[in-house]
């Protein structure tokens, strides 16, 4: 009977145990972020993900693609929280129509568009000018209808009044990287891209940078979707890109900082 009463005990002893390990290893589901940000912001915002997810119990997503098409998704009713654009536009229009929360909307960064080539490209390519002649037969740029690089380049060459002939030689892309990547593989005789991405790539060189007053001063805002289930969390993430280690990091890949 006292062996029995031993062994009673000690089973009693482990169910107890094994109660209590179940209720200590009960998995907590860590908070998502999802934010849509342009192109451009790809290897940056990597870094910075990194950052904030050793400091924060909060995992980010990030979907990156052309701000126009961004927009599209966020009026087709995207499952997302922040949008981090390339240009006004898009953030404007949203908010307009009330899918942005126009009071979380913060300019935060500055670019520059640069015309490029081929590292070891022959041409004597040197200025936005020689675009509209026979030294180019291929140019690589944003779709100015969707892409904000395109955009940008479109007023460049609007200002120069040669827009009409360059756009016989243009072939448009999706996004800013696709037009990098033209270049990069010397598809293109030469591409206009932002600062950052032309800094980014060993395959090209800055030929140009476009002077300011020739495009739209080139802003990066950023903002919560009125969808947002996260909105708290959101607005620190916000916070987080404004603070003085995230814009040094934005600055490392040749952002600036809006003013």
């Amino acid at each position: 009977m006292k062996l029995n009463r031993i062994i009673i005990s000690i089973i009693s002893v482990t169910i107890l145990f094994s109660l209590v390990g179940c209720g200590s290893n009960k998995e907590v589901k860590t908070k998502e972020i999802t934010i849509l940000a342009a192109a451009s912001l790809s290897d940056v915002c990597s870094e910075l993900k990194t950052k904030y997810e050793k400091e924060h119990d909060i995992k980010l997503n990030f979907s990156y693609g052309s701000s126009g098409a961004l927009q599209t998704q966020i009026e087709e009713g995207a499952n997302a929280d922040l949008f981090f654009s390339a240009s006004l536009d898009q953030m404007n229009t949203l908010s307009s129509k009330k899918l942005i929360d126009k009071d979380s909307v913060k300019k935060l960064l500055e670019n520059k568009v640069v015309l490029i080539t081929p590292k070891d490209s022959k041409t004597d390519i040197i200025s936005f000018e020689d675009v509209n002649t026979d030294k180019v037969k291929m140019l690589g740029m944003g779709d100015p209808e969707s892409v904000p690089a395109g955009k940008y380049a479109k007023q460049v060459f609007e200002s120069l009044k040669v827009w009409k002939d360059v756009k016989k030689k243009a072939n448009f892309g999706t996004d800013v990287r696709n037009v990098l990547n033209w270049v990069e593989a010397g598809e293109v005789d030469c591409g206009v891209v932002y600062e950052t991405d032309a800094k980014i790539s060993d395959k090209v060189k800055i030929v140009s940078t476009a002077k300011k007053g020739l495009c739209d001063d080139i802003i990066y805002p950023v903002g919560v979707l009125s969808s947002s289930n996260n909105k708290s969390e959101s607005k620190d993430l916000i916070d987080f890109f404004s603070s003085e280690e995230a814009i040094k990091v934005f600055k490392d890949y040749g952002f600036y900082e809006y003013k």
